[in-house]
């Protein structure tokens, strides 16, 4: 496999406070990679500074061998890194439609409605409500326009940050669903997920962050039974 995104002793600061500290990990093309961690860990922050919306203070970003460190976010957007937020971050007063055209403003091809037909094909209540605000959608439905939205840009890598947060077991399920389909598709994912049991589950590998470290990685099957992990993050005895 061929490394897409190489991240190289990453240190990123909030003024005096180090957020992260040194981290390196790589995510080869077409795996689902996860960061698992605790809250205040640095996977957000991670997240933030590959797709521009910080600069790091020290290290590297390597996407698909270009170093991308400190480059603004439409420019990273630009070069096939899109990232769907903590929060799902949507347009509530703008239709269903709207908010994923926004996701293709980079793009200037001729197959955006293709590949908005895709993210109604892969959730059809959005189809069903295209014209709809968004902001009268669930926080289900509401994470997966998020989703479609970075869909939209065509992305090689594909972030997501906490898509389960908030949802009920059944949507939960749903998303991951689609992401497993995403990967099964071609797109490359790096997943940031509160529920280590489904993430790793789904994940080729996997990063444990803590306090801006990694401090043990592997295959996600084998750090699912991990026993440090499973009484850290799976809530096991």
């Amino acid at each position: 496999m061929t490394a897409l995104l190489e991240v190289e002793d990453l240190h990123v600061s909030y003024g005096a406070i180090e957020a992260v500290k040194g981290i390196s990990f790589n995510v080869e093309e077409g795996q689902v990679v996860t960061l698992i961690g605790g809250n205040g860990a640095g996977k957000t922050t991670t997240l933030r500074t590959l797709s521009g919306l910080l600069r790091p203070t020290e290290g590297d970003i390597r996407f698909k061998s270009r170093s991308i460190k400190g480059l603004p976010g439409h420019e990273v957007l630009k070069l096939g890194i899109a990232h769907a937020p903590e929060g799902r971050r949507i347009f509530g007063r703008m239709t269903i439609q709207e908010n994923l055209d926004l996701g293709a403003y980079a793009r200037s091809d001729k197959e955006i409605s293709k590949d908005m037909d895709r993210v109604y094909e892969l959730f059809p209540v959005l189809g069903e409500r295209r014209h709809q605000a968004a902001g009268v959608l669930s926080g289900g439905e509401q994470q997966m326009l998020a989703i479609g939205r970075a869909m939209m840009s065509r992305p090689k890598l594909l972030m997501l940050d906490e898509p389960s947060m908030g949802l009920s077991p059944i949507m939960m399920q749903t998303i991951f669903t689609v992401i497993s389909e995403l990967q099964e598709q071609g797109t490359t994912i790096l997943l940031v997920e509160q529920n280590a049991q489904a993430a790793l589950s789904l994940a080729d590998h996997g990063y444990v962050i803590e306090t801006g470290l990694i401090v043990l990685d592997g295959p996600g099957h084998q750090l699912l039974h991990d026993e440090g992990v499973r009484k850290a993050y799976l809530g096991e005895d």
